[in-house]
Order: structure tokens, then sequence, then C-alpha cells
């Protein structure tokens, strides 16, 4: 997350990115933001209405997956825990803003 943390400024104004919460540990919203402001993250965040469901359906299998989707809800990028390079998301947010 730190790569997303300093890339994420850079691009706020052209893509639309949400940090969204799959896991019964952030049971409420007020939790999720608090982590969020605690962490320093830049982004807004919001809470999956269907935790099986959203995972299921975007094959999560563990914590911390990041996936892009473009504006017709296309997967254009999918990384889990630890991966994802900076230039690699400064691509990705590159290409999604350059769409």
């Amino acid at each position: 997350m730190r790569q997303l943390k300093s890339i994420y400024p850079d691009f706020a104004d052209q893509v639309n990115f949400y940090a969204v919460a799959v896991s019964s540990s952030f049971d409420n919203l007020d939790r999720l933001e608090s982590n969020r402001a605690k962490n320093g993250y830049p982004w807004p965040v919001a809470i999956a209405v269907n935790e099986s469901q959203a995972l299921a359906d975007l094959n999560v299998a563990y914590q911390s997956t990041k996936i892009a989707f473009n504006s017709h809800g296309v997967i254009t990028y999918r990384d889990g825990f630890g991966g994802g390079s900076a230039d690699a998301w400064r691509e990705v947010f590159s290409d999604l803003a350059n769409q």
C-alpha cells in the first residue's frame, strides 16, 4: 500500500480509487475510516455489502488483493499482498486516466 500511497495523489483527479473492505474484521465504515486515517491513506474507503459474494465474484483469496477496473468494469490489473511495484501502479493509473 505504500507504493499506492505515494502515487495516488498524482492521479486523484483522474481516476476513482477506493479501498474496499470485504472482511468482517471491519464491520462498520467508522472503524474502516479510522484505520484509513491512522495509516494516512489518502483515498476513500467502502465496505462490500455481501462479503462472501464479493470474494467469490472477484476471486479474492487473501488479504490486500488489489484490483483495477476500467470504466467498463473490466479488470485491467490484479495483484496480491505485497505485490505491485510503484512503476506498475503508475502505469495502471496512467492507462486508466487516459481511457
